[in-house]
């Protein structure tokens, strides 16, 4: 395997939420290093932010493996066409829906297109996040508190209420949670606790759909080199990205890609309520 980018990166600032094309460097998808072996044939899954970064990631990696994805993303309509294209030079469907899931309604709309487009729903990936940057809690306004919460955990709920009574046994939550879950760092005072929110959400999901035999978990990536990145942290932070863990640079978006095969794949059949570290040797316990 090629050695993975490593600190210092280049001034590299973007407007939210950030693009893929603008990235020094570009982020690694798994384009060319992934090899599907049909763990997820015939398999129907929905990705939240699956136009870039992890999600982008897990949409080619799902279409290799042998499902059919929708991508559902805010509005960066170039990043959502290039995943698409990824995916369908697979043989596999991909449905693209824009749209704010802070939105209750958006979020059912999303489960009500992928039932119809689909056929139905196996994996839900609940992946989208929005992080900001702030030096006190003083400059956090009320307004970016709601926000955040709106989307990195409210979403969740709306999206998961929906899709559950879609999913026959065997079917598979993912949750994107974080390092920040347990190391919260206080410049993403908002984001970190709705991570926490996140992997605890998780927890009880999983013994709540237990008995329907359908499955809960959670990925907790540490510093990962995705377009959220350059578009909502200080340049001093994006210089030094992933310096902070043990491997001393961040992760690529296809080196997570594993994990939510892993989680999807329904061999994983008593795997419920486990959070996965992918952290570069920094460990969550």
């Amino acid at each position: 395997m090629n050695e993975r980018p490593t600190p210092p990166f280049e001034t590299q600032p973007q407007p939210m939420p950030g693009t893929t094309a603008a990235m020094k460097p570009i982020p690694d998808h798994g384009e060319e290093s992934y090899k599907g072996s049909g763990r997820l044939k015939g398999l129907k899954a929905v990705i939240t932010g699956g136009d870039s970064g992890i999600g982008r990631a897990v949409a080619i990696a799902y279409a290799r493996e042998g499902a059919d994805v929708l991508i559902s993303y805010l509005n960066e309509d170039a990043d959502a066409e290039a995943t698409r294209k990824l995916v369908e030079a697979e043989g596999r469907k991909a449905v693209l829906v824009a749209g704010d899931i802070q939105d209750p309604a958006h979020c059912r709309a999303i489960i009500d297109r992928a039932v119809k487009e689909l056929g139905g729903i196996d994996i839900l990936v609940n992946n989208a996040a929005h992080q900001a940057s702030f030096s006190s809690i003083e400059e956090i306004s009320d307004e970016e508190w709601d926000l955040t919460f709106r989307v990195n955990i409210h979403a969740m709920f709306y999206l998961t209420k929906a899709a559950v009574p879609h999913m026959t046994r065997g079917g598979s939550i993912i949750n994107t949670a974080s390092i920040n879950s347990d190391s919260p760092s206080p410049h993403l005072l908002a984001y970190a606790t709705t991570k926490g929110a996140i992997q605890n959400f998780t927890a009880g999901l999983a013994q709540m759909l237990a008995e329907k035999n359908i499955r809960a978990n959670c990925v907790a990536p540490g510093p990962i080199w995705t377009p959220l990145i350059p578009s909502t942290m200080p340049e001093d932070k994006v210089k030094n990205f992933g310096k902070q863990v043990p491997m001393q640079r961040p992760g690529q978006p296809a080196e997570l890609q594993t994990a939510y095969v892993m989680l999807a794949d329904p061999q994983s059949s008593y795997v419920s309520g486990a959070t996965i570290a992918v952290t570069g040797g920094k460990p969550i316990l």
